[in-house]
């Protein structure tokens, strides 16, 4: 796979790049990597991109073609699954009002919205709550269960949330409210009262299906009580089954939004979910693309970049509700004006973010030169809805855990964002069974936490103790890994195709990053507010490479474009088919860049 970084030689001997940056080698083993090529009559670029995500031969065919029926398991084969589909069923058939309590960002809406769009072809309703990020917080919370029992619901499903609801389930069932939870967050060793718990990361799961997200947990249930239906003969009652199918472009949305690792079954589910979005079929998501300016064929990143954040500005910065609004209405003019709503809370979003990062960079900027293992930044009044962002930019920024807490009136709200080796959530988790925290949870990559002002310093000592020892095994200095060199005429348009074979890309499968050696940059301007453009040009002669760095003017990367006078670089970045005019031409995303010689 990546390989001991420790021991690794940078590729191209490139320690230390203008960017700030380690070029780190991806595949290790030239030989698996020929094998692959050869076996599969692949061109050799790509053998190498499989072998360098742990691939092996045998295994290489059905990673270029993933499909459901042989990736997804018998949704049943998880613990309480059978108890959850079953209650569901008994409501369905009782006339039982259900309600759905979901997180606010884009996983749960998509989970929620899943849920309503499965019902409602059943022709039931669903009643929906989102709780306020700022006045509720993260999770299920007493008042709302009980507004939800008083409304006349009786059974109510939790989605990316309620694995540790302790107190709020109780107060539930002591109500007489049943309960059943749908996540994918770590649990503790004991689990809340609830009449089911689906979740892969249960302590006592031996699921192999840990990497869903939450909305791929909605989508196994689906399927099962679909399949309890169908068992039942529900179906011949002149009820039309639905299309599950056709609801996969929620599940790819949100498990690329939630960075949850794009291999094995979920690779299969945002492969075909692209599809299915590909088709326009759900009016909301159309209306997104076209508010995005996307006016192409979907790839994992527009909905990881363009669609993704702009479902989670209403529960950010808007109306926690709006995104499931969006997802689930039926007309095309309400899904234009929800979306249009939801573009302009993300502008606002995008805005209050930059404020705040300056802010907790600087405090990471000291951190780091005390060599600190975890940064924590924190300050009142940073508002709630952008740390999770504002730590996953410090994280990418210096290769460490970072979180980013926002006090008021002594509490803090905080979320984290881990490094590749590093477990979060389950340190957060411990974190708040040792009493530093008031409540906390999440999962390998990303946490959020409650935490009182004066137990800030005590946390932060706990989660450093707690993480030592798995960061003693993962360098600190920030790198980026690279899968190989290639020339300017090497970039075809059939090259990046072949590429793209081995997509959709994300977290845990990487999209590919090559190095143009020793090239000019050529025509360089600044183009937008703050976006370098340029050619480059191989010192042999042959056709240019159109490429851009985005946000690097005023950087040293986009200085050096600027202004390299003819100078030779190495150039890392990676490829894509620019369809500007309808004309498809090769482009190069500039990521990084050292000076040759």
């Amino acid at each position: 796979m990546d390989g001991d970084r420790s021991t690794v030689p940078a590729f191209l001997n490139v320690e230390r790049s203008l960017g700030g940056n380690r070029w780190r080698p991806r595949l290790t083993n030239e030989r698996s990597a020929l094998a692959i090529a050869q076996h599969l009559g692949v061109p050799d670029a790509l053998g190498r991109v499989l072998a360098a995500r742990g691939v092996q031969v045998g295994e290489a065919e059905a990673f270029l073609d993933p499909k459901l029926r042989d990736l997804l398991p018998d949704p049943s084969h998880l613990l309480d699954m059978d108890i959850a589909v079953e209650r569901i069923v008994e409501a369905i058939n009782g006339g039982e009002k259900i309600g759905v309590f979901a997180d606010y960002d884009v996983d749960g809406a998509c989970s929620a919205s899943l849920l309503v769009r499965f019902f409602s072809a059943l022709g039931r309703n669903l009643h929906v709550y989102v709780p306020d990020r700022i006045a509720e917080g993260y999770g299920p919370n007493t008042p709302a269960l009980l507004k939800l029992k008083e409304q006349g619901v009786s059974l109510v499903i939790t989605v990316d949330c309620g694995t540790t609801a302790f107190a709020p389930l109780s107060d539930a069932a002591d109500a007489g409210l049943d309960v059943l939870v749908i996540d994918h967050h770590v649990a503790e060793h004991r689990l809340p009262d609830a009449v089911a718990i689906v979740n892969p990361n249960r302590l006592d799961e031996t699921s192999p299906v840990g990497q869903l997200c939450a909305a791929g947990m909605v989508f196994m249930l689906i399927i099962a009580v679909n399949r309890a239906l169908r068992d039942a003969f529900w179906y011949d009652e002149g009820h039309g089954e639905p299309n599950l199918i056709d609801m996969l472009d929620l599940v790819a949305l949100a498990t690329v939004a939630d960075v949850v690792p794009l291999t094995g079954v979920n690779r299969a589910l945002v492969r075909q979910g692209l599809a299915v979005m590909s088709r326009r079929q759900n009016p909301g998501i159309a209306a997104l693309a076209d508010v995005s300016r996307l006016d192409e064929t979907p790839e994992a990143w527009h909905l990881g970049f363009m669609l993704g954040p702009r479902v989670n500005a209403g529960g950010r910065v808007g109306e926690a509700g709006l995104g499931v609004k969006l997802l689930t209405t039926t007309d095309v003019d309400e899904a234009s004006g929800i979306a249009t709503r939801l573009d302009q809370y993300n502008s606002e979003r995008r805005e209050i973010e930059a404020a705040v990062l300056d802010a907790a960079m600087a405090q990471a900027e000291q951190q780091v030169e005390a060599d600190a293992p975890l940064i924590v930044a924190a300050s009142e009044g940073w508002h709630p809805g952008v740390i999770g962002i504002v730590a996953g930019r410090i994280k990418e920024a210096f290769n460490r855990p970072a979180c980013v807490v926002s006090f008021e009136n002594g509490v803090g709200k905080g979320s984290g964002r881990s490094v590749r080796g590093v477990d979060l959530g389950p340190a957060v988790i411990a974190a708040h069974q040792a009493g530093h925290l008031l409540n906390g949870g999440g999962h390998a990559m990303a946490a959020g936490f409650t935490v009182a002002e004066e137990r800030l310093i005590d946390f932060r000592h706990f989660l450093t103790e707690h993480i030592e020892n798995q960061l003693e095994s993962t360098a600190l200095s920030p790198d980026i890994g690279i899968d190989g060199a290639l020339s300017p005429e090497g970039a075809t348009v059939e090259f990046i195709e072949s590429l793209n074979d081995a997509g959709p890309f994300g977290a845990s499968n990487p999209r590919p990053r090559f190095v143009l050696p020793s090239v000019a940059p050529v025509n360089a301007r600044v183009v937008g507010t703050d976006h370098v453009s340029c050619f480059l040009a191989s010192p042999e002669g042959g056709p240019r490479l159109k490429s851009i760095a985005f946000r690097t003017a005023g950087t040293p990367v986009g200085e050096a474009l600027l202004n390299a006078r003819g100078g030779s670089f190495h150039i890392a970045g990676h490829l894509n088919i620019d369809t500007w005019q309808g004309d498809r031409k090769p482009q190069l995303i500039i990521e990084d860049l050292a000076r040759a010689g």
